[in-house]
């Protein structure tokens, strides 16, 4: 009977597992449905949504600029020396600018934004939870998700794709400064390439990532921080430490997990 409970004890915490993954998939998609749902019930929160487009959008700028050069930089790089054993460099701008605008540029920009304000997004979210200011909220009948979320996300999924965008351009000029500047590849073959192996598909599928990704990380970051009070882990200060922690994780997880998702679904 002990051998039998200790084959049975792995699967049953196994089944405990799956069942709670399940039940935050729901809690968070019905976190998610209701603040997108209330980011259009009148009145608009315009002065809150551009105060957010400043925080998650305006602030993220330098780094943005800063990870997007590097990256195609390194690409710029690592492309030429992989496609000058093939005979192929001047193919060099169409593989900087089909990895960034397809692949890289939504995904690095959506990590770069996680830490830089799903971070701290979960940490305002977390600490006005422990302090009771998200209680205050409803008992002066104010939804919090409306105050709260809602402007985060309608400012996240205008701020994303801007900011997708900018890494790409930023990324594709690195990538001309190490492959034209330094290496001694054309800069016009490099830019006709871009132009003639670039489609419109290729930029429509890399601002769905990015929309895509803006939801993941407000939605990510705001429920964990909205939570915070529930975990088993640590109360006060250590939960709110717990759930920045766990947002950033989570976020940057289910970012890699959606763009191969997304990346299936759009070639």
């Amino acid at each position: 009977m002990s051998q039998l409970s200790v084959l049975i004890n792995p699967v049953t915490a196994l089944g405990k597992w799956i069942i709670f993954v399940i039940q935050e998939m729901g809690r968070i998609a019905i976190f998610f449905s209701k603040s997108f749902y209330l980011m259009f019930s009148f009145p608009f929160q315009i002065k809150k949504i551009l105060q957010q487009i400043h925080f998650i959008g305006s602030k993220s700028v330098f780094v943005i600029c800063l990870t997007g050069a590097f990256t195609g930089m390194v690409l710029g790089l690592q492309g030429y020396h992989t496609l000058v054993k093939f005979g192929s460099a001047g193919f060099l701008g169409a593989v900087v600018a089909l990895s960034l605008i397809r692949e890289l540029g939504p995904v690095l920009a959506a990590i770069m934004v996680t830490g830089r304000a799903g971070s701290a997004i979960a940490a305002e979210v977390g600490i006005m939870r422990i302090s009771e200011e998200i209680d205050a909220l409803d008992t002066m009948d104010i939804n919090p998700l409306r105050f709260l979320v809602s402007p985060k996300l309608a400012a996240a999924l205008i701020s994303m794709p801007l900011l997708t965008a900018l890494f790409d351009v930023v990324g594709i000029i690195g990538g001309y400064i190490s492959g034209s500047l330094l290496l001694g590849i054309s800069g016009g073959i490099y830019f006709s390439r871009i132009e003639t192996s670039v489609e419109m598909a290729d930029v429509t599928g890399g601002f769905i990532k990015s929309l895509v990704f803006a939801a993941v990380i407000v939605t990510v970051c705001c429920f964990q921080g909205y939570y915070t009070h529930t975990r088993k882990e640590g109360f006060g200060a250590k939960g709110v430490s717990l759930s920045t922690t766990s947002a950033v994780v989570i976020s940057c997880v289910t970012i890699l997990i959606t763009d191969y998702v997304l990346t299936s679904l759009l070639l």
